[in-house]
């Protein structure tokens, strides 16, 4: 680093930066350190996610049943799989306890259930790819943040020349070093927010096709195992005679 500057390390030459130079670099390394973070919390996070899918969908399709399948389900509840099928049992709970015919329920049912399903995925994908735009919209604009730096610097640099009036390397050097280190850390944090982005990316996409074969799955076991058959109308009660007290010899 130190060869940055002939009169100096990095720090030396950053010390006597114009101030639209520093602040340039100030946004790149809060960029550079959110892209970070965010890079290591994903990978964490859908790694996690992408591994409890697909066992998940695997403990679903073994199951014997549907009720028996949630239960298996219901020892990671922190699986996206988990949250979704959740949604769609509940409704699958409360289309069974409703008054609708039988014919119009089983109607009635599966598109709500497929509507829930399709919701419940949305929403899992939604919690997973939260942050992911601030990778992109870095990978995007931290080039063009350092090129303005870049520019900046190579403005400096020729005002310079024409104050005193002499083109030698050492007056016009400082500028371009302070050029070269913008656009030198806008690539910075540009390439690792983007190998990150279309890593996680891969991620999404495999986490989607997982959630989407286990919401197939899950209709399918109510097609095979859920009749809507309708209720039997209860009988009416018998009313017993009203014993008085007299009766009872009180």
């Amino acid at each position: 680093m130190d060869a940055l500057t002939p009169h100096g390390g990095f720090w030396t030459m950053l010390a006597g930066a114009t101030p639209t130079v520093i602040f340039v670099l100030s946004i790149l390394g809060v960029m550079s350190l959110g892209c970070w973070s965010i890079i290591f919390v994903k990978l964490f996070v859908l790694t996690n996610a992408r591994k409890d899918s697909a066992r998940d969908y695997t403990v679903f399709q073994e199951a014997e049943s549907l009720r028996s399948a949630m239960q298996a389900l219901g020892r990671h509840k922190q699986s996206p799989a988990y949250n979704v099928g959740a949604l769609a049992f509940e409704e699958l709970m409360r289309m069974e306890d409703s008054d609708i015919e039988p014919g119009e329920k089983a109607r009635i049912a599966m598109d709500n259930i497929r509507r829930v399903l399709r919701q419940g995925v949305t929403s899992e994908l939604g919690k997973l790819s939260k942050s992911l735009s601030f990778l992109a919209t870095s990978a995007n604009s931290a080039p063009f943040i350092g090129l303005f730096g870049t520019v900046w610097g190579i403005m400096n640099s020729f005002h310079t020349i024409g104050l005193q009036q002499s083109a030698a390397l050492a007056a016009v050097a400082p500028g371009i070093s302070e050029a070269l280190v913008a656009t030198a850390i806008g690539l910075g944090v540009a390439i690792p927010a983007t190998i990150g982005y279309n890593f996680f990316l891969g991620y999404m996409q495999s986490i989607e096709r997982e959630l989407v074969n286990f919401a197939g799955a899950f209709l399918n076991r109510i097609q095979r195992e859920v009749t809507w058959e309708p209720r039997e109308p209860r009988e009416p009660r018998e009313q017993k005679p009203r014993r008085t007290m007299a009766r009872e010899g009180f």
